[in-house]
């Protein structure tokens, strides 16, 4: 629900709010015709302002989850958790496996040394600094196609600019001319 919708939904509430405190025995029929189309109203605002469909279950975890009806919140997903620990009470623990120790070695073994990560960047021009859109690739082609696709799009950037990632930055490609642009109207007078 965003704020337009909140700041709606809550005035239709109050003003039913209101509607509520002024009913008496002898309320005329077009008063109570106002209340009825201000409670479709606000009937109509909550309908819109609801993205996701009901929960089917009562827990806060997996509102939309498997439904076990015999699990005090029906939810599948945690009741066999529960009886999972349940289980492991009257069974006791699983065993435990000692892994195999590895000799100790003087330069480490190649798990414990992180592999070198290579990604293309595709950064645009705000007008002020580089700022990084979308999300890193690891194959330049893709990287290239996707600036493509965003300089032929509706609301383009000044440039754009390719840079390679591998344990430095390097710049590869540029596209376009970044201009700084000051971000007052009038220049700061």
């Amino acid at each position: 629900m965003n704020h337009a919708q909140l700041t709606a939904l809550g005035r239709a509430l109050r003003l039913l709010g209101e509607h509520g405190e002024a009913l008496t025995a002898d309320t005329p029929d077009a008063k109570l015709h106002e209340v009825k189309a201000d409670l479709k109203r606000a009937l109509d605002l909550l309908e819109e302002s609801v993205a996701n469909a009901a929960p089917t279950t009562r827990c806060p975890e997996h509102p939309n989850g498997p439904v076990d009806e015999a699990a005090p919140d029906l939810c599948l997903l945690c009741e066999t958790r529960r009886r999972a620990a349940r289980r492991n009470e009257f069974n006791g623990p699983a065993p435990q496996h000692q892994p195999i120790q590895p000799a100790p070695s003087r330069y480490g073994v190649r798990g414990d040394r992180p592999q070198p990560q290579q990604r293309w960047l595709a950064e645009l021009w705000n007008g002020q600094t580089w700022q990084l859109c979308g999300t890193p690739r690891r194959d330049r082609r893709e990287a290239e196609l996707f600036i493509n696709a965003q300089r032929k799009a509706p609301r383009a950037a000044m440039a754009y600019r390719l840079v390679h990632e591998f344990t430095d930055y390097e710049v590869l490609r540029v596209w376009g001319t970044p201009v700084r642009i000051d971000i007052e109207p009038m220049g700061n007078l």
